[in-house]
């Protein structure tokens, strides 16, 4: 007999030794195992920094701002989980440092402390843990995986591990650590270090949180012998100790922690009896993680121009979806990154069965995405372009096509002759830049008879938009005079959401960014489409 408890199980994962070791990945594949095992289940990012958000963070630094269906901008690892999960996941899931401490100086202001001395302990504190247990409670969930950012000793994560170590002595057997580390292989030496891991565990320890596993990242599987030295000078179990070796894709890793006992040794931990039959759960998402892990040697080649290329996390959402619609159609799909500011010969798009152009801000680079959208038009390369990609192609049909002198968009220069994109109209007087864009989910229609139709087979979608300007109305006629249509739109007709050229092989510019619907064995339909039309030789 299944036992199921109906409070909320928390599990926190921390990180140490350095960021970058794959807290995320850690974190969804133990979300997606409890899912698997028929668990509602859901996760949080704790962001430490002092942004209230993602949204004014610079990509290159920061890696992608992912935008949530009720209009979030997040941290790429809400990207993670809901791709991990299949499931939308609200912006409340990305707790940060300034969302915090603004609700306590509201509370303050408004007397709700009674006179207190506002601290960070019980103040900042219980800001925390309400936030955590509200969407616990609000979502009814079985489990909650709430990852903290940063690594053990970085000063603004102080008083987040602080909150997650009170939960622990709240909550008791309600709550689990899972530590992520690192055990490097020194070439010089060829054995596994311990040393890194010994003292991340340490340090956490040191603040009042002993875990309960170590995920251990390393090149190749970890070996007994380092298991058990990790064990010993850790206080975890060897049988505790993960070994999260190198993958050929993250959605590997849930069975690779699977099949070292891990399900059972949570739950044991956790006081919970049997486990749910969730075989066909399994062989759905073994399904899957085939189909994104088969390569054919006929890849489809896929250039993608941009503005921060110079660090693939920031477009990891559209690598993503790229690689979903590959899976797909059983095709391997290979992304070349080329900078739209240093491009010179255009002629190297020739070599790519597709081009891609993601979106972007400001003015730089944005003369080479022009010039990308144009030759890919005139070649007959499919192109797909999303948001900035989407408003550059209708500014390079404008010049091109329609000859308007100087055209434009307001956004890269304010006093264009002919300002094909312009901004929309309720920013004319925004000052603030965080979060106010247009953000989150948008009704879209579709035109009948139109490409937009076939790629979506409906003719109304809801997409997440994250954007300040917009196409022009008063060219539309022009354009769709000359073989551009604009397909779709919103707002009772006043944005358009869709264009495209009929008679080309596939050219279809997107204001809404469909990255953000993508998910394993359920690609968005443009990036399908696209995809398929790159490898039809």
């Amino acid at each position: 007999m299944f036992y199921i408890n109906v409070q909320t199980k928390f599990i926190f994962v921390t990180g140490g030794v350095m960021s970058g070791l794959g807290k995320g990945v850690t974190t969804s594949s133990i979300a997606k195992l409890l899912q698997l095992s028929d668990h509602k289940v859901s996760c949080v990012k704790i962001d430490p920094y002092l942004n209230y958000d993602a949204g004014t963070m610079n990509p290159v630094a920061h890696g992608e701002v992912f935008v949530t269906d009720d209009g979030g901008e997040c941290d790429m690892d809400i990207g993670n989980y809901e791709r991990f999960l299949n499931q939308n996941i609200l912006k409340s899931h990305n707790i940060t440092t300034a969302q915090v401490y603004s609700s306590v100086i509201e509370a303050e202001r408004r007397g709700e402390y009674l006179g207190a001395c506002v601290q960070i302990i019980p103040h900042v504190t219980d800001e925390i843990k309400n936030r955590i247990r509200n969407i616990a409670r609000d979502e009814e969930l079985d489990f909650l995986i709430v990852e903290c950012g940063g690594t053990v000793g970085d000063i603004e994560s102080l008083p987040f591990l602080e909150a997650l170590r009170q939960m622990k002595v709240e909550e008791g057997n309600q709550v689990v650590f899972v530590h992520v580390t690192l055990a490097p292989s020194l070439d010089v030496v060829g054995e596994q270090k311990t040393k890194p891991t010994q003292h991340s565990a340490q340090e956490l320890r040191r603040i009042g949180i002993q875990p309960d596993f170590l995920a251990v990242r390393c090149t190749l599987p970890l070996e007994e012998k380092t298991k058990q030295k990790i064990a010993m000078f850790t206080n975890v179990t060897p049988k505790d100790v993960l070994s999260c070796h190198d993958a050929k894709s993250i959605f590997e890793v849930p069975q690779m922690i699977y099949e070292q006992g891990f399900m059972d040794s949570l739950f044991t931990k956790f006081g919970i009896v049997g486990m749910v039959n969730a075989s066909a759960n399994w062989d759905k998402w073994n399904k899957i993680t085939e189909k994104m892990n088969q390569s054919d040697e006929n890849h489809v080649k896929i250039a993608m121009v941009g503005k921060y290329v110079t660090l693939t996390d920031s477009y990891v959402s559209v690598n993503h979806a790229l690689k979903h619609a590959g899976a797909e159609i059983g095709k391997d799909v290979k992304i070349d990154w080329i900078d739209s500011e240093s491009i010179e010969d255009y002629k190297i798009l020739s070599n790519y069965d597709g081009v891609l152009v993601p979106g972007g801000f400001g003015t730089r680079g944005s003369e080479g995405i022009i010039e990308t959208a144009n030759y890919a038009r005139e070649k007959n390369i499919p192109y797909l372009g999303i948001c900035f990609g989407f408003q550059l192609a209708a500014i390079a049909f404008g010049r091109n096509v329609l000859k308007l002198e100087d055209a434009n968009s307001t956004e890269i220069k304010n006093d264009a002759k002919n300002p094909i994109v312009d901004l929309l109209p309720e920013q004319k007087d925004v000052l603030d830049m965080g979060g106010s864009l247009r953000l989150g989910a948008n009704d879209v229609l579709i035109k009948e008879n139109t490409n937009a139709e076939k790629i979506y087979h409906s003719s109304k979608i809801s997409k997440r938009h994250r954007h300040r300007y917009e196409i022009n109305k008063q060219y539309i006629a022009e354009f769709e005079k000359n073989g551009l249509i604009f397909s779709a739109d919103s707002d009772s007709g006043k944005r358009m959401e869709i264009l495209e050229i009929p008679s080309h092989k596939f050219y279809l510019g997107v204001q809404y960014h469909p990255e953000f619907n993508s998910r394993p064995g359920y690609p968005e339909e443009s990036f399908l489409s696209f995809v398929k039309a790159a490898s039809q030789k």
